[in-house]
């Protein structure tokens, strides 16, 4: 069996507060991707499936076989790569017996055929590396791709993938993808990497709803949340018109009403009928107008209760929208000028060695290298954290650096105080009026940076330096999608494609770069 059942699953956090609600799920044989909002519970689900957390209520089934690659795959350490695959006995037993002091009870149980499917494992991952190698010796990219190799040599029936690309370049994710589609049982990913989410052949939404299952690769399901948004908008326009037609009949009733209270009062004042009879027409009217008026009063609030709906729907569908104030840098302004740089770390081994890179108007420069080439490294000498020892950098425009993380935040902070304190000369009332525009409305504002999720961060750092009473001309942005979840990249992709100033950025996202529009990259190669 290759295949995982979640029936009636809920789920609760130690605080008792419910993350899952009578939640049904399978996964067959295939790909299948998982996403959903930072915090929808993508990576608790797999460690429900993996029998690493116990559910509230509700059954997991699986096969007997699970293997589990965790996030922070690259920070394992303290171990060889014989120890993380399980094989240093089975080695030693080998080692013996090149040496030829394998015992009896050794030969028995010796694996002749170890080696060659250690090797097989570690090269699909594109590791050339000796079993005895410590895992100290490797970066953190290639602990990830050993911590998967591992996974595959132990040939598990499920394979469960939490952001398995998530500090890999280019070449390792390029691994990745080969080794899983290769793999033919039932893998789930929980990604953001939209180049891996379109090798799936299906794709499971979580939202605070619950789950739906989309079929097809990341493509498919975004042509599906199209439709779903336009269908969302269409039943907006519905119920709008609808409002509007209980409004104006609504509005006939009561001139009617008029009409009729006006005549009754003529022919009270001119006596030609009865006040008998004038007084059975009014109650009748009252009546009749009564039962009527609850009528419209109920049509009314039906017609408010399915626009209110509309609204919702359309608002969790809709893509946030930053309104992104212009920087004016002219198109003939020279914003950079890093000329012949050399930077090391270890005088013997420079990382950056005569680099060089002009700017000028509102380009877009990638920066691109294998981990560990110096990219990062090169963004610090621009930002002037770090100083070149040969060389120079000239920065002639205001510019501001982000990385991952918006180090440039105090957790302990609100949004609101991060924004005085890193732009004093801006007006209460201009920081009040540009925080809004980047949908920090009202007490969003006083949240504390540390509360915030990845993408709400990111878009806070945005707001300091884009929003900034100084207009930041240059960004540097190292890594900004790395930890956000697929909302929030599209987000900042719609932030940086309406930003008319200059961008260096570090990323190994090639959908990233190409929805940004990245139109120059430069390669640096450690030396």
């Amino acid at each position: 069996m290759s295949s995982v059942s979640i029936v009636g699953l809920s789920w609760h956090t130690p605080d008792a507060h419910p993350l899952f609600n009578d939640l049904n799920l399978s996964f067959g044989a295939g790909r299948t991707g998982l996403v959903g909002r930072n915090g929808a519970g993508k990576s608790t689900l797999l460690r429900l499936i993996a029998g690493e957390l116990a559910p509230t209520s509700g059954t997991v089934t699986t096969p007997p076989s699970v293997g589990y690659l965790r996030q922070g795959a690259e920070d394992l350490s303290g171990t060889t790569l014989a120890e993380l695959f399980g094989v240093s006995v089975q080695l030693a037993i080998l080692r013996r017996a090149e040496r030829g002091e394998a015992t009896a009870d050794d030969l028995a149980i010796a694996d002749w055929t170890l080696e060659a499917r250690l090797d097989a494992a570690l090269t699909s991952l594109g590791l050339t590396v000796s079993p005895d190698t410590s895992l100290n010796a490797l970066s953190g990219g290639q602990r990830t791709r050993a911590a998967l190799a591992a996974l595959l040599f132990a040939k598990p029936d499920v394979l469960l993938l939490d952001e398995p690309t998530n500090h890999l370049d280019r070449a390792g994710r390029a691994y990745v993808l080969d080794v899983l589609r290769a793999w033919q049982g039932c893998v789930i990913v929980a990604s953001h990497d939209r180049i891996l989410l379109e090798e799936m052949e299906a794709i499971v939404e979580l939202t605070s709803l619950g789950a739906k299952t989309y079929g097809g690769p990341y493509s498919a399901y975004r042509a599906a949340k199209q439709a779903e948004l336009e269908s969302a908008h269409d039943a907006l326009a519905r119920a709008e018109r609808g409002k509007s037609a209980v409004e104006a009949r609504a509005q006939l009733a009561a001139e009617r009403k008029a009409r009729t209270d006006r005549q009754g009062k003529q022919l009270r004042v001119s006596g030609s009928q009865s006040k008998l009879i004038l007084d059975a027409a009014k109650e009748r009217s009252e009546g009749s107008g009564g039962a009527a008026a609850r009528l419209r009063d109920r049509q009314a609030r039906q017609a408010e209760d399915a626009l209110s709906a509309a609204r919702a729907a359309v608002e969790v569908l809709e893509p946030l929208a930053i309104d992104i104030p212009p920087s004016g840098l002219a198109r003939t302004r020279q914003v950079l000028r890093v000329d012949g740089i050399t930077f090391a770390y270890d005088p013997a081994s420079p990382l950056l060695s005569d680099v060089s890179l002009t700017i000028q108007g509102p380009e877009r420069v990638a920066i691109e290298g294998a981990n560990g080439a110096g990219k990062s490294t090169l963004l610090a000498c621009i930002d002037g954290t770090l100083q070149p020892q040969a060389g120079t950098v000239a920065v002639h425009v205001p510019f501001t650096l982000i990385d991952q993380h918006v180090s440039f935040f105090d957790p302990e902070e609100t949004v609101r105080a991060a924004f005085a304190r890193l732009d004093p000369q801006a007006s209460e009332n201009d920081r009040r009026a540009t925080l809004a525009r980047f949908l920090f409305r009202g007490d969003d504002a006083d949240q504390k940076v540390g509360a915030l999720s990845g993408g709400q961060r990111m878009r806070a750092g945005l707001a300091c330096t884009l929003g900034h009473s100084a207009p930041r001309q240059l960004l540097l942005l190292d890594e900004p999608s790395n930890h956000l979840d697929l909302e929030a990249v599209e987000t900042l992709e719609g932030a940086l494609r309406a930003y008319d100033g200059a961008v260096i950025v570090v990323s190994h996202d090639r959908a990233f770069l190409a929805r940004i529009g990245v139109n120059r990259r430069m390669m640096v190669d450690g030396g």
